[in-house]
């Protein structure tokens, strides 16, 4: 057998080699061993997937003088590649003592030389750190791997005679082939890592288009409304043949081809569909008989259904159908499966926001009920001593107590700021009337401010109350109060400051133990309506006087958290 025969009939037999490439290039363990992270049990498959490519090899030898010519090489090079020094010396251990036990004066050499090539590919692994290590370098390794097996042989193998003879025949096409054979496994890994990033890529955009479409509906819960708008986003973007989102019992939406039967507020109809809710576990129906409509006229022949959960309670699912048998793609089950996990984060947001605007209102609630009863008993009191000294002062303070009663009954998530410092100069006229000449109050408003800026109501006003009943009340001489309003950027700032006695702890104030329910109660909605940065700032001298200041943002930066307190 000449040299030119010998590297054909290598070439063909290397053909086997290369379809079982594309079949470990389709390993889940595979991916993770690109990344430089398995597990101790990936690098085990490796290995014995590689020493099984070897030995693979070895079985599609051609004999030659007493000894094989093979392909050997290319599974232990290729896990010494892939899985370093370890994975490609235990691969070659693997195809080595396979070949020992075959026989023939190269038994030893032949044997040896797949641990060293094995090896030798993973010194390579371990010096090449910029990811998968390319065709051409990869060519090179198998190559240099050969010529180290030739000398291996020439070294070893005895008689010597026989080992010169054999290495001239089979050298240059042993060389020429299992080099080659390496650079296409190589690039054959390197193509379907290529396929699963473009599937990603593909995935992660349609999944972020669609995200910023539905999260505005998903807001509002899942009902038959919002189900339907984001169903017909979902069938717009994806291209399916249709979509339908359920919850436990019924059909909330259905848009697309089957809509004529598959109706919003039916019952469920398809096994599929009842089995991904009952398993709360992804199901792929590639058959109309799979999918298990009762409808005989149904075009819906594949889907994949996946389960919405909430908390790890299932509570519907989400479909996506095609009119063709077999038609799902990894594309639609990764995105089908990203968009119930952002179904499922945002239902679960939704509740929390839910509960915060309770919350919140319950906290309104409570800061109108601590301002009315004391207030309104003492308020009544004034005008009573007032009606027979001063009739037109007592009907100022009337229809200021008017003003004030019908401003606290208010549902409003916000109002403008002009409208709460009217409700605070209705409030604080008739504090002054009551303590009279004992409280001063004064306002500083730059011209440039907005009053026309939303903030939340009862913001002002009980930090004015606070002042007085917590500042001023005990100091027998009475005090000042100063609210002043500035515009400062991106922010209007917000200030009421007293002369009275002073707060000892400022930083306890904020508690709901503090001095005032109502100072903690402000600054948590401050804090849910625009963040930390609008928070109370308190400071506070004994003897001196309390400053407490907060910002309103004059853009809502925080629409997503002013949205959760709409009713």
């Amino acid at each position: 057998m000449d040299i030119l025969e010998l590297t054909l009939i290598l070439s063909q037999r290397l053909s086997i080699i290369t379809t079982v490439a594309f079949i470990i290039s389709r390993m889940p363990a595979l991916g993770r061993v690109l990344s430089r992270k398995p597990s101790a049990k990936d690098k085990l498959i490796l290995t014995v997937v590689c020493g099984g490519l070897g030995i693979l090899g070895t079985f599609g030898a051609v004999e030659i003088h007493g000894a094989l010519a093979n392909s050997r090489v290319v599974g232990v090079m290729v896990g010494g590649l892939l899985g370093g020094p370890l994975v490609g010396a235990g691969a070659g251990l693997i195809a080595g003592v396979h070949r020992y036990f075959i026989g023939g004066f190269t038994a030893f050499s032949c044997g040896l030389s797949a641990v060293v090539e094995g090896f030798l590919g993973g010194l390579i692994y371990n010096y090449w750190k910029k990811g998968l290590i390319p065709w051409h370098v990869a060519w090179l390794a198998g190559f240099i791997g050969e010529i180290v097996q030739m000398l291996i042989i020439l070294t070893f193998a005895k008689p010597f005679s026989e080992a010169l003879e054999l290495v001239k025949i089979i050298a240059i096409p042993m060389i020429t082939v299992n080099s080659i054979g390496v650079a296409i496994f190589m690039l054959i890994i390197k193509s379907a890592v290529e396929h699963q990033e473009r599937v990603a890529a593909m995935q992660a955009k349609a999944t972020l288009n669609i995200t910023n479409l539905i999260l505005p509906h998903l807001r509002q819960g899942l009902n038959e409304n919002s189900a339907g708008k984001i169903a017909e986003i979902i069938l717009n973007t994806l291209g399916v043949a249709a979509v339908a989102i359920t919850d436990r019992n019924k059909i909330l939406a259905h848009v697309g081809i089957g809509s004529d039967h598959h109706l919003a507020g039916h019952p469920l109809l398809t096994k599929a569909t009842l089995n991904a809710i009952k398993r709360g576990e992804i199901q792929i129906a590639n058959k109309k008989e799979e999918i298990g409509c009762s409808n005989p006229k149904c075009k819906l022949s594949s889907a994949v259904i996946v389960p919405l959960k909430k908390r790890e309670e299932v509570i519907g699912s989400l479909k996506l159908y095609h009119d063709r048998e077999n038609s799902i793609t990894s594309v639609n089950l990764e995105v089908a499966r990203g968009l119930a996990h952002i179904f499922s984060t945002q239902l679960e947001i939704v509740e929390l926001e839910t509960l915060a605007r309770l919350k919140t209102e319950a906290e309104l609630k409570s800061l109108q009920a601590q301002i009315h009863p004391h207030f309104i008993f003492n308020a009544l009191n004034t005008i009573i001593s007032l009606i027979r000294i001063d009739t037109l002062k007592a009907k100022d303070l009337l229809l200021n107590l008017a003003t004030f009663l019908r401003y606290s009954l208010k549902k409003e998530k916000e109002i403008p700021l002009r409208e709460e410092l009217s409700y605070v100069e209705a409030y604080l006229s008739i504090e002054q009337a009551r303590y009279r000449d004992k409280l001063t109050v004064n306002y500083f408003i730059e011209p440039s401010v907005d009053l026309d800026i939303l903030i939340p109501p009862f913001t002002i006003q009980p930090l004015v109350e606070n002042a007085i009943k917590h500042g001023l009340k005990t100091k027998i001489e009475g005090g000042k109060i100063l609210i002043k309003i500035l515009d400062n950027e991106d922010n209007i700032v917000i200030s009421v400051e007293d002369n009275g006695v002073g707060i000892n702890n400022p930083l306890n104030s904020l508690s709901d133990k503090g001095a005032g329910l109502g100072l903690y109660l402000v600054n948590e909605r401050l804090k849910r309506f625009y963040g930390e940065r609008s928070i109370l700032n308190i400071k506070s001298f004994p003897d001196i006087g309390t400053k407490v200041t907060f910002k309103i943002p004059k853009k809502e930066v925080l629409k997503d958290v002013v949205f959760s307190y709409s009713s």
